[in-house]
C-alpha cells in the first residue's frame, strides 16, 4: 500500500510549466533517488509535494491525509497534518544560528509536536548521536563544518520520526572534502527503514542508495525503474542522452 499518492501534479512559475502531470506512488520502505537535468524540476517537486510551493492542480495523500489543490480557504488544517508526516532536509542547513546543535534539533519537538524539555532534549540526543555528532551538542552552528551543520539538519528531521524524509540536495553547499560524511549519513539513515525521496546529482550514490529511480525532464517522468534499469537500460532518448553527457564529464581529458 502506497506511503505517498501524487495524482496529476501541476506547477508552473508565471509562464514556466515545471511540474506537468505527475504522478508517483511511494512504498513504505522506498529510497527513490530523483534525477535528471537541471532545471527540470526536481527540487519543485518535493517542495511542491511538502506545499513549500502551492501547485496549481492535483492532489496529495500521506497517509490519511488527503490535499486537493489549489488550496482553497480552510486548507491550513490539512497543510499543516500533510507536513507532519513528513521531513524536510534543505541544499542550505536553515539551522538557527543562535541555538546551539541540541537546541536546534529539541526546537521542532518542542514547537510543534509540544513536548517538555525533558522528553525533547532525550530524544534530540539520541539523534544527535545517530548522526555522529554527541560530543559537538552544545555548539552553534557557526563554529561547525558545513557538514557538520547538514548532519544536524539530518538528526533535526530524524527526530520529527516523519513517515518520509525529502532531501533536496544535501550535499550541493558543501565542499568535495566534506561531501561523503553526509552521503554516509543519509545511507545510515536508509539502512534504518526510512522511506526517503533523495535529489542529488551524485549519481554513483543515488545508484547504490535507491530502491528506485525516476528520471524527471520537461515536467514529466520519462523513466520510472530500478536503478540498474534506469542508469543501463534507459527506455528513452532523452535519458540515454544524459548518461552518456554524464560519463564523457567524469571522463580525464587526457591519460598520463
Amino acid at each position: 500500500m502506497a506511503i505517498l499518492t501524487i495524482r496529476n501534479l501541476h506547477k508552473k512559475f508565471k509562464n514556466n510549466v515545471v511540474l506537468d502531470g505527475i504522478d508517483l506512488d511511494v512504498e513504505k520502505g522506498d529510497i527513490i533517488g530523483i534525477v535528471g537535468p537541471s532545471g527540470t524540476g526536481k527540487s519543485t517537486l518535493l517542495r511542491s509535494i511538502n506545499l513549500l510551493e502551492k501547485p496549481e492542480e492535483g492532489e496529495i495523500e500521506v497517509g490519511d491525509t488527503k490535499v486537493s489543490l489549489p488550496l482553497k480557504h480552510g486548507s491550513k488544517k490539512s497543510v499543516t497534518e500533510l507536513r507532519r508526516h513528513t521531513g524536510m532536509v534543505f541544499q542550505r542547513f536553515c539551522l538557527f544560528e543562535h541555538k546551539t546543535a541540541l537546541e536546534n534539533v529539541m526546537e521542532g519537538l518542542i514547537t510543534v509536536q509540544g513536548k517538555n524539555k525533558k522528553e525533547a532534549e532525550e530524544l534530540a540526543l539520541k539523534e544527535i548521536e545517530n548522526v555522529g555528532l554527541l560530543e559537538w551538542k552544545n555548539h552553534y552552528p557557526r563554529h561547525m563544518s558545513g557538514g557538520q551543520q547538514q548532519r544536524v539538519a539530518i538528526a533535526r528531521t530524524l527526530a520529527m520520526k516523519p513517515d518520509i524524509i525529502f532531501l533536496d540536495e544535501p550535499t550541493s553547499a558543501l565542499d568535495p572534502e566534506l561531501v561523503s560524511e553526509v552521503l554516509n549519513i543519509i545511507k545510515k539513515v536508509a539502512e534504518q527503514g526510512y522511506t526517503m525521496l533523495l535529489v542529488s546529482h551524485e549519481m554513483d550514490f543515488i545508484r547504490k542508495i535507491s530502491t528506485r529511480v525516476i528520471f524527471l525532464d520537461g515536467g514529466k517522468i520519462i523513466e520510472d525503474d530500478t536503478p540498474v534499469e534506469v542508469f543501463e537500460h534507459p527506455r528513452t532518448q532523452r535519458a540515454r542522452d544524459f548518461f552518456h553527457k554524464m560519463q564523457i564529464l567524469r571522463e580525464p581529458d587526457y591519460y598520463l
